[in-house]
């Protein structure tokens, strides 16, 4: 039993799923009533081009804590957590998919895993009831290489069943598809993270969204969220490190070249010649970058008064 004056929001995101997610919000309020949770149900319907709209209408008339947000068309399922979270009014904050695969009997686990200190839990489809060839190859090998290029070691980073902390979500602005990288983006806020199994089922109705595809979308919202996880608040260590070690290898070779006109030799044909011109201009131009990378980010903080820290607790005399 948790407490009563506390609020949990679980947001649902769907495309194109009519005949499941009746189902799914069944099995969540049955969940959420026998553990006596104070809840609310949001449901973002991300352009869906079948019946969803229409049966979410009809689950409205009969479920009194469930909203439904209709997009305009269909943004993809970072933009659809992004609305559900922006309109959610909980003090803990579950996200799970709509397509049955994730089981609402692991939120109570997740919540109290919240209440015990964390700001994020995770779930781990340890068991994950999908096909090996398109989608758990795929899966393993972007998990494996997200956790060594991030350093937060995660089993299972695009499992949709997560719990968070409302202040954390306050703190996380979604871009792109960057909702696979939260808990890289939690972790980036400071966030106390755990990872829990959790059960995953086969899929029953309708078929997956996803393919081997976003494989490179996957690899270049890593890169982003990469340089974001290094240099956030220092892009000057990034641009200007590499600009520095170009500008140095090119007076390096520069000054060898001299030192082989002064002795006589003719240095207009050799490739090391081009190559230290080369050098020379990314250099500067990497520096450059730093530079105006170092007020961009200066005019983010101070135009969003975003300070670049995160402090958890505060405790004084005078509280005592």
């Amino acid at each position: 039993m948790s407490d009563i004056k506390q609020l949990i929001s679980i947001i649902v995101p769907v495309f194109n799923e009519s005949e499941s997610i009746g189902l799914l919000l069944d099995e969540v309020i049955n969940v959420m009533s026998s553990h006596k949770f104070n809840f609310e149900l949001i449901v973002v319907n991300d352009g869906s081009k079948d019946n969803t709209q229409q049966v979410l209408k009809q689950l409205t008339l009969k479920i009194k804590e469930l909203s439904v947000i209709s997009l305009r068309k269909n943004y993809g399922q970072t933009a659809a957590m992004s609305a559900g979270f922006d309109n959610s009014n909980g003090d803990i904050v579950i996200t799970l998919d709509g397509d049955l695969q994730n089981d609402p009997n692991d939120i109570p686990l997740l919540i109290s895993e919240i209440n015990n200190g964390y700001d994020l839990v995770c779930g781990w489809r340890f068991d994950r009831k999908d096909k090996l060839i398109n989608r758990k190859i795929p899966s393993k090998i972007a998990n494996k290489l997200i956790a060594h290029v991030t350093g937060l070691k995660l089993h299972d980073y695009g499992c949709s069943l997560k719990a968070f902390k409302k202040e954390i979500i306050e703190d996380i602005k979604l871009y792109g598809e960057l909702h696979r990288f939260l808990p890289i983006l939690a972790n980036i806020e400071g966030a106390r993270i755990k990872e829990i199994k959790v059960n995953h089922r086969s899929r029953q109705y309708g078929f997956s969204k996803y393919g081997i595809d976003r494989t490179f979308r996957v690899l270049m919202d890593l890169l982003t969220v990469w340089f974001m996880t290094k240099f956030l608040t220092r892009p000057m260590y990034g641009f200007g490190f590499v600009g520095i070690i170009s500008i140095f290898f090119s007076l390096a070779i520069s000054s060898y070249l001299i030192v082989l006109k002064i002795m006589g030799a003719d240095i207009g044909n050799r490739p090391l010649l081009m190559f230290a011109l080369i050098l020379g201009i990314a250099g500067v131009q990497l520096f450059s970058f730093g530079l105006l990378s170092e007020l961009l980010i200066r005019t983010y903080h101070e135009s969003q008064n975003r300070p670049i820290y995160r402090i958890r607790t505060i405790n004084s005399a005078k509280q005592n």
